[in-house]
């Protein structure tokens, strides 16, 4: 059952991506799309010792051609589906020794909000992804999640991956 639903996810990203091309049908037809790609910047964050890694880090982008497509929205304008693609590479580092990493999070997520605050990425590729002390599906740390998977989170940003295939690695390690 996870195959096919994973293959239904990774199917609507690609009939949402052609659907919302330019001179697509699909796209004149429906009113929800914003028919064009925006850049999605990432902005550089700190973390305190022991919030993600046992020490403060630092993560900022290096490289950052990440867009995003919107392909619904609610009623009052917030997005309702979105698509992120493009390269991502941030450097992690250690605040305290400065020891740095760079991470590779250039992914294509298709993104579904929901009004509750909660919401699911189907991803392809790497992507960063954080996790506090049990609250989630891996333990406390920065990971860089690669392969074909989903992550549902929930209002409070509690995160559960649902892994097709790919690889996990823990980028703490990596600046420790």
């Amino acid at each position: 059952m996870r195959f096919s639903g994973m293959s239904i996810a990774v199917a609507s990203v690609v009939a949402a991506v052609v659907a919302a091309l330019p001179g697509s049908a699909s796209a004149a037809r429906d009113g929800h799309t914003s028919g064009a790609w925006v850049p999605a910047p990432q902005e550089a964050f700190e973390l305190p010792a022991g919030a993600r890694c046992e020490f403060a880090v630092r993560v900022e982008p290096i490289v950052d051609e990440v867009r995003k497509l919107t392909l619904a929205s609610y009623p009052d304008g917030s997005p309702k589906e979105e698509l992120f693609t493009g390269a991502l590479i941030d450097r992690v580092t250690n605040v305290e020794t400065g020891a740095t990493a760079t991470a590779d999070a250039s992914g294509t997520s298709l993104v579904r909000y929901r009004t509750d605050g909660s919401m699911t990425w189907y991803v392809t590729g790497p992507v960063l992804l954080g996790f506090r002390e049990n609250a989630g599906t891996l333990p406390k740390g920065l990971w860089i999640v690669d392969g074909q998977f989903r992550v549902e989170f929930t209002p409070t940003f509690d995160k559960t991956i649902t892994m097709l295939h790919g690889t996990t690695h823990n980028v703490c390690a990596d600046v420790d």
